[in-house]
C-alpha cells in the first residue's frame, strides 16, 4: 500500500513523496486469524470535510499534520516545486507542509469531494 506525502523542505518549498507502507502479520484481534498490520501513528481527532465542485484553495500551508482519505470526488493539488497531482476515491494523502509556501488545492469534475480527516499528534 502507498500514500502520498506533501511536505516542506528547509527552504519552505513544498513537494510530493510516495510512501510505501510496510505490514507485518500480527495477532491483531484474537481469536480471529492473524492480520497484516502496519505501524500506528498517534492521532488527536478525526472528522470529515466536503468541498463543492469549483472550490479552490489558493496557496496555503496545512493547518496541522493530517491524513486525508479521499472517499468521493476528485481533488487536484499543486506543490511549489511545480508538480500537480489528482486524487480521488481510495487515495490517501499525508499533509505535513505546515510551514513554508504550502500547496494549492481545487475540486475537479462535477462531484463534491468528501474526505475523512485524521489529525495527527506532534
Amino acid at each position: 500500500m502507498k500514500y502520498t506525502r506533501i511536505y516542506a523542505d528547509p527552504a519552505g518549498e513544498s513537494h510530493f513523496k510516495d510512501v510505501e507502507v510496510e505490514f507485518q502479520e500480527t495477532d491483531f484481534a484474537p481469536p480471529a486469524m492473524p492480520l497484516n498490520v502496519s505501524s500506528f501513528s498517534s492521532a488527536t481527532e478525526c472528522g470529515f470535510i466536503t468541498a463543492p465542485p469549483g472550490w479552490y484553495g489558493d496557496w496555503h500551508p496545512a493547518p496541522q499534520r493530517q491524513f486525508l482519505f479521499y472517499l468521493a470526488g476528485q481533488g487536484e493539488v499543486g506543490v511549489s516545486d511545480g508538480e500537480v497531482r489528482t486524487f480521488g476515491p481510495g487515495d490517501i494523502v499525508l499533509v505535513e507542509d505546515t510551514t513554508g509556501k504550502g500547496h494549492v488545492s481545487r475540486v475537479v469534475g462535477s462531484a463534491e469531494v468528501l474526505n475523512a480527516v485524521v489529525r495527527l499528534s506532534g
